[in-house]
């Protein structure tokens, strides 16, 4: 396992992430997060971590931007992993296409603040794709879905951070339940969904 006795493991992004932890399901939230905490400390009882979790619902890279001096750099995380984009790309589709962040944007301030991060606190990086519960790549959403998850594999290349590509999570979900079995709206999973995300970030903490 990545992760040695102490150190502080710090998750930040949008709802997928957030699930509740400012309110009735605080300080963990009831998504992917709190299961994958559980699932660590159930598989490893004499591993020592504080976990963190960061999230706020609706937030794109440009809310990250704002808020990273405080919510991410100054916690001084050991472990760092970032799960953005899905509202970067869906409030093109919505009816706050003013939210929308164009994919340069994107990139290029995922890499400013992945920077910042390693060079000011040494931090280690994991880095999730965001997804788009739809089988049919042509699907507008889909497509442009895709698109944001490329660039986080590249950054996580090029940064040499972890990689959970949770698109190719629901992927391989969507072989043998529909969509809306997973998400009514393609995006805030149920429990199972949730639980499949925990078990990716398990598989890859595990390998590393």
């Amino acid at each position: 396992m990545i992760f040695d006795s102490g150190d502080r493991v710090l998750f930040i992004g949008d709802s997928i992430t957030d699930c509740g932890r400012q309110g009735p399901a605080a300080p963990f939230g009831d998504g992917y997060f709190n299961l994958l905490r559980a699932l660590v400390t159930a598989r490893h009882p004499d591993v020592a971590l504080t976990w963190l979790n960061r999230g706020i619902s609706g937030n794109t890279v440009r809310h990250l931007r704002e808020r990273w001096e405080r919510d991410a750099l100054a916690e001084r995380p050991d472990w760092l992993a970032v799960f953005i984009g899905i509202n970067d790309v869906w409030r093109y589709f919505g009816d706050r296409a003013y939210d929308h962040v164009p994919l340069p944007e994107f990139e290029s301030t995922l890499r400013s603040l992945l920077t910042e991060a390693v060079e000011t606190t040494g931090c280690h990086l994991i880095l999730a794709t965001p997804y788009f519960i739809e089988p049919s790549l042509t699907d507008p959403q889909r497509a442009m879905s895709d698109q944001y998850a490329g660039v986080v594999r590249k950054v996580a290349s090029d940064h040499g951070a972890l990689l959970v590509d949770t698109q190719a999570v629901f992927d391989e979900l969507l072989v043998s339940r529909p969509a809306a079995e997973w998400a009514p709206d393609r995006v805030h999973p149920g429990i199972e969904g949730h639980m499949a995300l925990a078990l990716a970030f398990l598989d890859v903490i595990s390998a590393a």
